[in-house]
């Protein structure tokens, strides 16, 4: 589906932390020893790569643009609304990513959310000050997923968005999924509420045979292209080190990762706002009920 154009593919966003919180975007050389990947022509399977070898350092900023924060999307793809889940790898990962082709039917109800148990690659839970470092990441959220099956299809009498499809789900930080991945998924809820047709992308990142991703790879375009974006989150934690062959984890008080200006925030009764289409009390909550893997 996709076609890289003949334009500049940017990715950065190391060693300018001092500079920018949030995000980077810089115009670097190809020099892969510092992590700035600069690339024409090149595919698809390639960028991923790129991200993959991708370090991240304490300080630096929680995501990067790729090409300018424009999509390598079509918008004459969107044909009818569906979600392409791919199967899983050799080693259970979704590393292949989906793909959604929504609309404004797709925005789901919030108090139909249920409690998930599928155990991605690298679930391996801790708890601090009784919040968890990991989610379960959704690469198409559930509120943007009302009546898609689990073979994607699209079906007006499903009620509900998806939930514990083993094919959309990843190991995904608590800060990854909930203060930066939020901030682009907000932006795809609020199209489509806005009556547009969005196309979506969402793919986790892996170096090697890892089995805990080091990104996330999304891309959204409506057929307006009023809304368009390209963005690579970093799979990190503050005050946490990952082991990303495992998934393990240990307390690193000197791993700083800076919250983006535009992250949500959640106030002290958590009933106003939400993130992955369900109040914060209630998503913490899921995970305390089972608190006993605690630090």
């Amino acid at each position: 589906m996709y076609k890289v154009k003949n334009n500049f593919i940017l990715i950065s966003g190391l060693f300018l932390s001092s500079l920018l919180v949030g995000c980077t975007n810089i115009n670097a050389k190809p020099k892969i020893a510092n992590n700035n990947i600069s690339a024409q022509n090149i595919s698809l399977s390639k960028i991923d790569g790129e991200l993959g070898n991708l370090q991240y350092h304490s300080g630096q900023a929680a995501y990067s643009y790729i090409n300018h924060n424009h999509a390598n999307l079509k918008t004459s793809d969107w044909k009818y609304n569906h979600v392409s889940y791919n199967n899983l790898d050799m080693l259970n990962r979704t590393s292949k990513g989906n793909v959604a082709y929504l609309q404004s039917d797709n925005v789901a109800n919030d108090s139909l959310r249920t409690r998930q148990s599928v155990k991605p690659t690298a679930w391996h839970q801790k708890f601090i000050d009784h919040d968890p470092i990991i989610n379960r990441g959704h690469e198409i959220a559930y509120s943007l997923s009302k009546g898609i099956s689990m073979d994607g299809k699209y079906k007006p009498q499903f009620q509900s968005g998806d939930l514990n499809n083993p094919k959309n789900l990843f190991t995904q930080t608590a800060f990854s999924n909930q203060k930066v991945q939020t901030i682009f998924e907000s932006k795809v809820r609020n199209a489509l509420k806005d009556g547009k047709k969005v196309i979506y992308s969402v793919k986790p990142i892996f170096r090697g045979s890892e089995l805990m991703a080091r990104g996330v790879h999304m891309q959204a375009l409506s057929t307006d292209k009023a809304l368009n974006f390209n963005v690579y989150l970093y799979n990190v934690q503050p005050k946490i080190t990952f082991n990303y062959a495992s998934g393990r984890s240990s307390i690193d008080q000197n791993m700083n990762v800076p919250t983006p200006a535009d992250a949500p925030t959640f106030n002290d009764n958590h009933q106003s706002n939400v993130y992955h289409g369900i109040y914060h009390s209630s998503y913490n909550h899921m995970y305390k009920l089972h608190n006993h893997n605690k630090i």
